[in-house]
């Protein structure tokens, strides 16, 4: 027996199973009743076991016969639920996306390609919310998380994005103020502008061909927002620790410098994290096609 001609004997027997009746399993299938029981005689021949006990007043289900049908069970939910991708696929995207950021990189990375996606889907609306709180998916109703981590999320269903490397940034004017920074040793002597955290030093990881070197350093000033770290080291406050992409229009704009920049500082990976118990909508899949599409051509 054919794979195709095993699927449809599942799919009968099954109906069978779940009916207790040739004539309802019959007209479920779309088949008259004798090649309903053409078929059930004909796959317990092949089986070598009986699946049915059939008398002229019921049906019962035997217990090899109980058994195969959660194995038919199961395939067949499989099935349709491949052909559910399929009819999803080809659906125009509709409804509310619902996402949720980090603060800084929602507004500046994500935002735009929302921009973007709104623009080329008439019928999606979008609810994004900027946070930089642990999310979880379920609890918060959303679609879709945007996360930023070191190592890839304990998640089930994630997709990566971006690299996110690390840099000092300063203004050109503070650096003029001070003898040339040649080397990672020449920081501790500067105040640093870092984000806020239990302490007032921090060590700075600097990663150049095989060199590897953990540079300790103090900051006179901390703050919980990117924004004003740009601000602060603009102001001549000090030497940011920031986010490569956060001082990029800073840089274009002469600005701040990055400092030390054939050293390699932190890497972190931004990821998309979507719910694991459902198949994933037209909108969501396509706005994961979006980010990856804008924002791995700045990886």
């Amino acid at each position: 027996m054919s794979d195709v001609e095993n699927l449809q004997a599942m799919v009968i027997f099954a109906k069978v199973v779940e009916t207790l009746s040739f004539t309802e399993a019959a007209k479920l299938v779309g088949v008259s009743k004798s090649s309903v029981s053409k078929e059930i005689a004909a796959l317990e021949v092949r089986l070598g076991t009986k699946l049915l006990q059939r008398t002229t007043r019921k049906i019962a289900v035997t217990e090899v016969g109980m058994t195969w049908y959660h194995y038919c069970a199961r395939i067949l939910s499989e099935v349709k639920s491949a052909d559910l991708f399929i009819r999803q696929y080809h659906e125009e995207p509709t409804g509310s996306l619902r996402v949720v950021a980090p603060v800084t990189f929602g507004c500046q990375c994500i935002v735009p390609v929302l921009n973007q996606f709104v623009a080329n889907n008439l019928h999606v609306s979008v609810d994004l919310d900027l946070t930089d709180r642990p999310v979880n998916l379920v609890d918060d109703n959303v679609d879709l998380a945007i996360v930023i981590r070191r190592d890839p999320p304990e998640h089930a269903h994630t997709t990566p994005l971006m690299d996110i490397s690390w840099g000092l940034y300063a203004a050109p004017d503070y650096l003029k103020r001070f003898p040339t920074i040649a080397q990672p040793d020449d920081l501790p002597r500067h105040d640093f502008v870092l984000f806020r955290g239990p302490a007032h030093t921090l060590s700075l990881p600097f990663r150049r061909d095989k060199l590897k070197r953990d540079i300790e350093v103090r900051s006179r000033f901390r703050a919980n927002n990117s924004t004003a770290l740009v601000n602060s080291a603009i102001a001549q406050t000090g030497i940011a620790y920031l986010p490569d992409y956060i001082a990029q229009e800073a840089v274009s704009e002469g600005r701040l410098c990055r400092v030390l920049p054939e050293w390699e500082m932190d890497l972190y990976k931004s990821w998309v994290l979507t719910k694991s118990d459902s198949l994933i909508s037209p909108r969501v899949r396509i706005f994961i096609e979006d980010l990856q599409q804008a924002l791995g051509q700045e990886s």
